[in-house]
């Protein structure tokens, strides 16, 4: 069955650099992927880039854009701001109005708008579980626009994503990215407030979690933590782990592939 979906050579439209929302003076743009007419499944997943929130572009998962929306999902491949630009929540504050983006625009897309998923790896995958906790707390929402729509999602994909956001850990190796993200002025409460495992309640939505059983840079049990606090309040959960991977393992094209395959039956199990 995994073979056989990437086979099939689909068409699809791709509109780059899309504005879907503005922060001040700064345009918030997006990357949309449309399925060919007659194969959507009127669902759509928004795509969230990894890359220590202080680094990487929209394009990385462009790749996983263009598979899925094959498969009849519209795709969204996000920027939003990065640590140098604004402190946090500004990063969960874009993704949420990406998502809203979308659900403002489902009509025009063909999508129904109780259906939208998000996925990330990295610092995207942690965005990713972040835009879950649709309520946790007002300030996450922003206003960057399409604010008169909810920015809630009916199930996430995390690919190896750090899972709390620690302040005083130095042997953690991405300490450094987390302070960046954070600012110097940031107290334990705020570190928190911006760690997924925290937060999660027993509303949370399906999630899927992928991750390298070798990571260095985030270690697996960021994620094999999250899916035990899932599955203890009951939330339908997957984890899968690929043996001797290290981090961004799925940059390569056969677990990239393999990567999707997943995703793709995941989304259209939940979505």
């Amino acid at each position: 069955m995994g073979a056989f979906f990437f086979k099939m050579k689909k068409i699809v439209e791709i509109k780059d650099d899309l504005i879907i929302g503005e922060n001040g003076d700064q345009d918030l743009t997006a990357d949309l992927f449309i399925p060919s007419e007659g194969t959507e499944n009127g669902a759509a997943i928004v795509f969230v880039h990894g890359g220590g929130w202080r680094e990487g572009d929209k394009v990385q998962l462009r790749g996983y854009g263009i598979l899925l929306a094959r498969e009849g999902f519209v795709c969204l491949c996000t920027a939003y701001r990065l640590s140098q630009e604004a402190l946090w929540p500004a990063q969960i504050q874009d993704v949420k109005c990406a998502i809203r983006y979308i659900r403002t625009n489902a009509e025009n897309l063909k999508i129904d708008p109780n259906r939208i998923g998000v996925s990330g790896n990295s610092a995207g995958g942690h965005l990713s579980l972040m835009a879950g906790l649709s309520s946790s707390d007002p300030n996450f929402e922003g206003e960057a626009g399409c604010n008169e729509v909810s920015s809630k999602v009916k199930a996430i994909c995390a690919i190896y994503p750090p899972a709390q956001i620690r302040k005083y850990d130095d042997s953690d190796p991405i300490i450094d990215a987390y302070k960046a993200l954070m600012g110097k002025d940031a107290e334990q409460v705020d570190y928190d407030k911006a760690s997924p495992l925290l937060q999660i309640q027993k509303d949370f939505p399906p999630t899927m979690l992928i991750h390298g059983s070798t990571d260095s840079v985030v270690d697996l049990s960021d994620s094999t933590d999250i899916y035990k606090k899932l599955v203890d309040l009951g939330v339908p959960s997957e984890l899968h782990i690929y043996s001797e991977e290290e981090h961004a393992f799925d940059s390569q094209s056969g677990y990239g592939r393999s990567v999707a395959e997943l995703q793709n039956l995941f989304f259209k199990k939940y979505l």
